[in-house]
C-alpha cells in the first residue's frame, strides 16, 4: 500500500516556498523541459511556472494560434505536437534535437476525459480515450527517450485521482489514469539503470477546460444518449462538467512539477489534492483496496501485523 502518500499531503504547502529550481547562473543553459497539453489548464500552468523558474519549456500543442499565444511568453518555445500523431513526435523529436541544448524534462500532460456509463458508452470513445491519455504519453516517451537517457533527465506523467479510486461514470476516464499508473511504474523500474527520474503527478478537481470539452463532446456526439438508463444522472452530471473551470486554481498542480523537476529528491507521486475531504477519500480507498485484497486469502494478515506493515513503510 501506497502508506506514504500522508507524507505527499504534508508536503504540499510547502511546495511554493521550497527553493527547488535553484539559482541560476545567467551564464548557465537553462534545462529544456517539453510539456505536451500546454496550451490550457494544468499545462498551461505548468509551463508558466517551469519557465518562471529557470527552465526552458518546449510547450506542446496543436493548434498555431494557441502556438503563437505560447511562444511569445518569456522561456517558452512553442511546439507543434499531437501525441495521437506518430509523425508529429517524430518531427518534435527532430526539432528539438536541432535546438542543440538536448531535453532534460518530459511531462505528459496532454489529456482528454470521456465519462458515462460502462454498459452504455461505446467502445469507440474508449478507445479515443485510451488513444489520447495511455498511448499518447507511451509513444511520446518512446520517442524522447533517448534524448532524456542522455540528459540523466525526468519523466513524469499527469494521472489523477481517479487513477487511484474510480466512481460512476468514470469508468472511462479513470481506467485510462489507473493505466498511467502501471505504465509509471514500470517506466521508474527500467529507467533507473539508466539514472533517469520517473514520476506521477495525480491532480485531483482543479480548474481547467476539460470540463467544458467533455461536456461539449458528450452534447454534439450524444454518445452518453439522453435516453440512457441513467438519464437524470446525465443531466446533473453534465450540468456540473460546466462548473469545472470554477475549480481551484492549479498551481498547486504545477508547484508539484516544479518540484518533481528540481529538487535533489523527487518524489516518484504526487496526489495533489485541492482540499481535505478529497485528499482523505483517496487515502481511505488505497486503505480499502488493501483490506480487500487481504481479506479471505490463505496469507490473511492480523490487524496487529498490518499496522506493523503500515509502520515499517512510514519508517522506509
Amino acid at each position: 500500500m501506497k502508506i506514504f502518500y500522508l507524507s505527499l499531503l504534508l508536503s504540499l504547502a510547502s511546495f511554493a516556498q521550497q527553493s527547488t529550481a535553484g539559482d541560476h547562473d545567467s551564464d548557465t543553459p537553462k534545462k529544456a523541459v517539453l510539456v505536451t497539453g500546454a496550451t490550457s489548464g494544468l499545462g498551461l500552468k505548468m509551463t508558466k511556472t517551469l519557465a518562471k523558474n529557470g527552465f526552458l519549456v518546449y510547450a506542446g500543442a496543436r493548434k498555431e494560434a494557441d502556438m503563437k499565444r505560447l511562444e511569445a511568453m518569456e522561456n517558452v518555445e512553442a511546439i507543434r505536437i499531437d501525441v495521437t500523431i506518430q509523425s508529429q513526435i517524430d518531427a518534435a523529436v527532430k526539432t528539438v534535437e536541432a535546438k542543440g541544448r538536448g531535453l532534460y524534462g518530459l511531462i505528459n500532460n496532454a489529456g482528454v476525459a470521456i465519462f458515462g456509463p460502462v454498459i452504455e458508452v461505446d467502445v469507440a470513445q474508449l478507445e479515443y480515450q485510451m488513444n489520447v491519455n495511455v498511448y499518447g504519453p507511451y509513444r511520446v516517451t518512446q520517442a524522447f527517450a533517448p534524448l532524456i537517457i542522455k540528459s540523466k533527465g525526468r519523466i513524469a506523467t499527469t494521472g489523477s485521482i481517479a487513477g487511484i479510486r474510480a466512481s460512476s461514470f468514470f469508468g472511462q476516464y479513470a481506467m485510462s489514469k489507473h493505466a498511467v499508473e502501471a505504465f509509471t511504474e514500470a517506466l521508474s523500474a527500467e529507467m533507473a539503470r539508466f539514472d533517469v527520474t520517473v514520476g506521477v503527478i495525480e491532480p485531483g478537481n482543479y480548474a481547467s477546460q476539460i470540463g467544458n470539452t467533455a461536456r461539449k463532446r458528450i452534447l454534439d456526439s450524444d454518445y452518453w444518449s439522453a435516453d440512457s438508463q441513467y438519464a437524470q444522472e446525465r443531466a446533473g452530471f453534465v450540468s456540473r462538467l460546466a462548473k469545472v473551470t470554477q475549480g481551484k486554481d492549479p498551481q498547486d498542480v504545477a508547484d508539484a512539477a516544479l518540484h518533481f523537476m528540481s529538487n535533489e529528491t523527487p518524489q516518484f507521486r504526487y496526489m495533489v489534492a485541492p482540499d481535505a475531504p478529497q485528499a482523505e477519500a483517496v487515502i481511505r480507498a488505497m486503505i480499502q483496496k488493501t483490506l480487500q485484497l487481504n481479506e479471505g486469502q490463505p496469507y490473511s494478515y492480523d490487524k496487529a501485523t498490518l499496522l506493523k506493515m503500515v509502520e515499517e513503510e512510514i519508517n522506509k
